[in-house]
């Protein structure tokens, strides 16, 4: 797709095709309601400033589509077959799904949610590491960070819109 084509589309449609990238509405709308781009790059830009409004409900509301980290999204959406493609390349060994399926129970209980991060352009040890880092967090730290992984996932998503 291309900035005019985006443009272009229906409301309906734009939201169709922005739904997989971060399923929060207020993020959906503020992107459509900003049209007409000039460029990808305007699209990026409106997409992570609204994307860094994201509130505790929003974030709340996003987590429900997202799987655990090391886990296979199951479904044929097209936010599982994106989660899917963006761990794929994660080579995630025996060893490490071990430690990762650990982490991400301790995570749980200690936050109460699950553990999200940008799989894109990281390795699994990378993941591990922050797993690990992120536990030290308080929970009005680790609100942040998960706000902020999620608009990294949402603009990353957005811009495979585009290529």
């Amino acid at each position: 797709m291309n900035v005019q084509e985006f443009n272009a589309l229906s409301r309906e449609q734009a939201e169709q095709t922005l739904r997989p990238c971060l399923d929060v509405p207020r993020w959906i709308n503020d992107i459509i309601e900003s049209r007409p781009y000039s460029s990808v790059d305007s699209i990026l830009q409106a997409a992570d400033h609204s994307g860094a409004q994201l509130t505790s409900s929003e974030v709340d509301q996003a987590l429900l589509h997202h799987p655990r980290i090391g886990e296979r999204a199951r479904g044929g959406h097209t936010e599982a077959r994106l989660s899917r493609e963006e761990q794929a390349e994660l080579g995630i060994t025996t060893d490490t799904q071990t430690q990762l399926d650990q982490g991400n129970a301790e995570y749980e209980e200690r936050f109460d949610q699950v553990f999200l991060i940008r799989a894109a352009g990281r390795s699994s040890d990378e993941i591990l590491a922050e797993l690990r880092r992120r536990m030290n967090n308080t929970s009005e730290q680790e609100s942040h960070e998960v706000a902020d992984q999620l608009n990294q996932i949402a603009t990353l998503r957005l811009k495979g819109l585009f290529s």
